[in-house]
């Protein structure tokens, strides 16, 4: 009898505070809820990183002048040859975002070792190996890129540069031998994921049109022959990039 004398008398003071509470409530003033916010990656800003891959050089090689009897023509053909091998280097650029798409600059450089040779199709009594080496390159490139918040997709263009060494070998002995340092074109593409604060890492291929030149070599300093060597670089790396600032902005 206690409990429902009890509950009774609870009841009946909720009723009547009911009144005051509504009242209460309804003086408040309305508060809206706080919008939605949403992380947006940022691309923009500078950036430094560290690259390593595998590169290849075809290389094809055409006799035009011979020491002793002057110009070869037509210019008589040696063969070709593939020059591999693995490369590692450094890259520093900036970038600026607009809405979804992305532009920037950047400047690139790898330590190489592309070597490769073939044997001369010269009437030579001994057959004559000869051999191209890539021991550098580098970039100049600008980007145009598209952003899926953290996801980017780009194509890139712009200058690129070889250190070149060119070898001619008889049974095993360097009969002569050549170096320039060779300018050509770049285009490439890549696709750069950001995976933490201010850290993307991305995976890309570039085409090298380093064009044809006329490569004089020498044998103990002295001038012997002149091959018309053409050359172009495919490489394909993964690339670690940080980039300095904020890697979100707030979008509602």
């Amino acid at each position: 009898m206690r409990n429902v004398l009890l509950a009774s008398a609870a009841l009946s003071v909720l009723i009547a505070a009911a009144p005051a509470m509504a009242a209460d409530l309804a003086a408040r003033p309305y508060t809206k809820a706080p919008p939605m916010v949403a992380s947006v990656y940022n691309w923009g800003g500078f950036y430094v990183g560290a690259n390593g891959g595998y590169g290849s050089s075809h290389n094809c090689w055409d006799l035009n002048n011979l020491a002793g009897v002057g110009p070869v023509a037509p210019a008589f053909p040696e063969g070709c040859h593939d020059a591999t091998g693995g490369l590692a280097g450094g890259q520093i650029g900036y970038r600026w975002q607009a809405s979804s798409w992305v532009f920037g600059l950047e400047a690139q450089g790898d330590w190489a070792d592309l070597k490769g040779s073939n044997v001369s199709s010269l009437p030579t009594i001994v057959p004559l190996v000869n051999q191209s080496k890539i021991d550098a390159i580098g970039l100049f490139t600008g980007q145009v890129g598209y952003a899926w918040n953290n996801v980017l997709w780009y194509v890139k263009g712009g200058a690129a540069v070889t250190s070149d060494r060119y070898t001619g070998i008889l049974a095993g002995v360097t009969q002569d031998n050549a170096s320039e340092t060779r300018w050509g074109g770049a285009v490439g593409t890549g696709i750069e994921i950001g995976f933490a604060p201010n850290w993307s890492v991305a995976f890309e291929y570039d085409h090298l049109f380093m064009g044809s030149r006329d490569v004089r070599f020498t044998f103990l300093g002295v001038y012997d022959r002149t091959d018309h060597i053409k050359q172009d670089v495919d490489m394909a790396t993964v690339r670690v990039n940080y980039t300095f600032g904020g890697p979100v902005v707030a979008r509602y």
